[in-house]
């Protein structure tokens, strides 16, 4: 028998509404600004419009939820990077560079932030939040971004022949710390500097953090040599 639908209280405007993709805009939105814990899956819903019956009906709990947010868009930015990382190894071969592997990795997610759809610099907020929760963040970053952080260490190994791996994953430990604060744009460099630079200001952190990210990797591979 096919499960029937609860009825449904309110609704998002427009008959055809998405209701799923709704409730994981808002829910999303929602997860990036409070976190997992600061959220209740009747905000959700009423951030969405929607019965909170419906929560219950399309993902479970609300530990599902939020693994459905953030399966929604890994999927599609692993891709992206994946085959940004195949594009210039193939353009580079027996010429990579480490600023030409960072900016391969990096630069799809500034690229989403700018032209994409708004819910991406929600997401990236997620990510950074994640990123830094010790219970389980660990852990989720696992389940969603090792293969592809694995591919991005590979291309590095090949752009640095010398380098030892311990010192590409360390190096990447400090990368991703940059690359997610950038992104999650929390006008904290806006206060630090006096309003001299703007973490909005995508364009100049695209200028810059390829550079800083390659330079921090050759650094600890040259303190070897």
């Amino acid at each position: 028998m096919t499960k029937a639908a609860p009825a449904r209280g309110r609704r998002r405007k427009g008959e055809g509404a998405d209701l799923r993709g709704a409730i994981l805009d808002a829910a999303e939105q929602l997860f990036s600004a409070h976190g997992f814990y600061g959220v209740t899956t009747r905000q959700v819903a009423a951030e969405a419009g929607v019965d909170a019956a419906l929560i219950h009906y399309y993902f479970g709990t609300k530990r599902d939820l939020f693994d459905a947010v953030f399966a929604r868009r890994a999927e599609v930015l692993n891709s992206v990077r994946l085959a940004a990382l195949h594009a210039y190894e193939a353009e580079h071969a027996g010429n990579l560079t480490a600023v030409g592997v960072v900016e391969a990795f990096i630069a799809p997610m500034i690229e989403m932030s700018l032209t994409g759809e708004p819910g991406w610099k929600n997401y990236f907020r997620l990510v950074a939040l994640v990123n830094n929760t010790p219970a389980w963040g660990g852990e989720t970053m696992h389940r969603f971004f090792d293969p592809m952080v694995h591919e991005f260490i590979g291309a590095l190994q090949r752009a640095l022949p010398e380098a030892e791996l311990r010192d590409l994953y360390w190096g990447y430990q400090f990368l991703t710390g940059s690359m997610m604060l950038a992104l999650s744009e929390t006008g904290r460099i806006d206060q630090l500097s006096d309003g001299l630079c703007r973490s909005t200001d995508l364009a100049a952190v695209r200028a810059r953090l390829f550079d800083y990210g390659a330079a921090g990797f050759e650094a600890i591979v040259g303190r070897n040599r």
